[in-house]
């Protein structure tokens, strides 16, 4: 049993809960906010970031980079032809360059800012820069999910996943991130049908219903979060 200390709506979080849910590893989620900081949680991760999973008998596991490597390693060849980060070193590349463009690049420019504005500040105070949202951080980052939905979209139609045949970690990441802006509607899926088409793929999947699950009090979830078939 694992312990993912994660907040519901951290995209590469989110990125982590699909993994486990795609090896069907048990795992118990701890909600950890954290603008609190508080002591023990940056003991086991002095970067203060989500997420960080926890096992018996290992050190504290701390960002989504390092555990994809780390349950790939331990667990990858347990699953066979459904290993979520191939074998080839070609594939292995393009799988890991994606992984880092929505986990760093898009979280960046997109989901990062969307979801601190539109719901991690609703929880801080404002010494530490809670309150209201920002209108214009919230209008660049919607700008800014156009040109990576393009890009996905581009991706989707020259292949059968974003890297390449089958399912990897370059989807479970994309679909995490894409996940946490879709709850609040700010995905305008409108602009590409390959792009659409294909994350109903994923969102489809078993390993996503527990996302699909979360909700956040006062803020509704959109329309296309909960439509399977939108």
């Amino acid at each position: 049993m694992f312990t993912l200390l994660h907040h519901p709506f951290c995209p590469q979080s989110r990125f982590i809960r699909l993994i486990l849910g795609e090896h069907g590893l048990d795992v118990r989620p701890v909600e950890e906010r954290v603008w609190e900081r508080r002591e023990a949680f940056l003991t086991l991760n002095p970067a203060g970031t989500t997420p960080v999973l926890i096992a018996e008998g290992i050190p504290a596991v701390p960002g989504a980079g390092i555990i994809a490597d780390y349950l790939d390693e331990t667990y990858g060849e347990r699953i066979g032809e459904r290993r979520l980060l191939p074998t080839s070193m070609p594939e292995r590349i393009e799988v890991r360059r994606l992984m880092a463009w929505f986990n760093e690049k898009f979280f960046e420019e997109v989901s990062g800012p969307l979801v601190t504005e539109r719901i991690y500040k609703r929880f801080m105070g404002e010494e530490i820069g809670g309150g209201p949202p920002e209108t214009d951080v919230m209008r660049a980052a919607r700008t800014n999910v156009r040109y990576h939905l393009a890009y996905i979209g581009w991706l989707a139609r020259t292949r059968n996943y974003l890297a390449g045949d089958r399912l990897t970690y370059a989807d479970l990441a994309a679909a995490a991130h894409l996940s946490a802006i879709d709850y609040l509607g700010d995905v305008p899926w409108v602009e590409d049908e390959a792009a659409k088409a294909w994350y109903a793929r994923i969102k489809s999947r078993p390993s996503f219903r527990p996302l699909l699950s979360e909700w956040l009090a006062g803020v509704p979830a959109s329309r296309t979060y909960v439509d399977l078939d939108f």
